[in-house]
């Protein structure tokens, strides 16, 4: 069934939106209860983080590809899983979605609406971690859609919970989630000015995976509509 682009939109708007919804709220939550112990407020992060995906994967999957994320957008287009007319149109409902997702945790926690974080996170070691933690996640990807589609949900939600804890930058690898946690000074926030490198990296690393899987799966461009899950696009 062809699927409207408008439908796909809003698809990819509240996918986004919930997916930092649960990671700016499972770090407050965390970081309340976990009395000052930082690892606590992270395990507690990165399992409601994890879960989550899993789950708006499954639920937006059929209509969108459920991407919530601009980097596996600008891979699919490369891919030509998506029409490149239509790329824009994702990626404003991903970053909308995600500054949405913001205030609607800070609502939820009795925050003000928009705080700009003080989290400083720079410096080669951390723009390195998104590179390699976007670089992973996209090859996660390509390499589950290959054969093993339903798996991907799963796969990407593993990655991500594993990517939390093995890169120093706790694997943001996402532009419109990074862009809608400097909008937040809590346990998840990112400063404003750390968020342009962190975003280049990530296109970077989520690019050079693209490039890597399409030598390594000649057929990788057949197989590109399956990413996340299947979907519809005039392209």
């Amino acid at each position: 069934m062809k699927i409207s682009l408008a439908r796909r939109v809003v698809a990819e708007f509240f996918g986004t939106a919930f997916l930092v919804a649960a990671v700016i709220g499972s770090g407050v939550m965390g970081e309340r209860l976990a009395n000052g112990n930082v690892a606590l407020a992270l395990l507690a992060n990165t399992i409601a983080t994890g879960a989550t995906l899993v789950a708006l994967i499954f639920a937006f999957g059929q209509v969108s590809g459920a991407h919530f994320n601009p980097v596996v957008t600008i891979a699919d287009a490369l891919e030509r899983g998506l029409a490149w007319k239509e790329t824009p149109h994702y990626l404003i409902g991903q970053i909308l979605g995600g500054i949405g997702g913001s205030i609607i945790a800070h609502l939820m926690f009795g925050l003000p609406l928009i705080s700009f974080s003080r989290h400083a996170r720079t410096g080669l070691p951390q723009m390195f971690s998104e590179f390699v933690a976007t670089f992973g996640l996209v090859s996660v990807i390509w390499g589950c859609s290959r054969l093993r589609s339903n798996a991907v949900p799963f796969a990407v939600g593993a990655y991500i919970t594993a990517a939390y804890w093995f890169t120093a930058s706790t694997s943001f690898a996402n532009p419109a989630v990074t862009i809608a946690r400097c909008l937040s000074d809590t346990f998840a926030g990112i400063r404003p000015t750390d968020v342009p490198g962190f975003v280049v990296a990530q296109f970077l690393g989520g690019i050079a995976a693209t490039f890597l899987f399409r030598w390594l799966v000649p057929n990788l461009q057949v197989r590109a509509k399956e990413v996340l899950l299947a979907h519809d696009s005039d392209g």
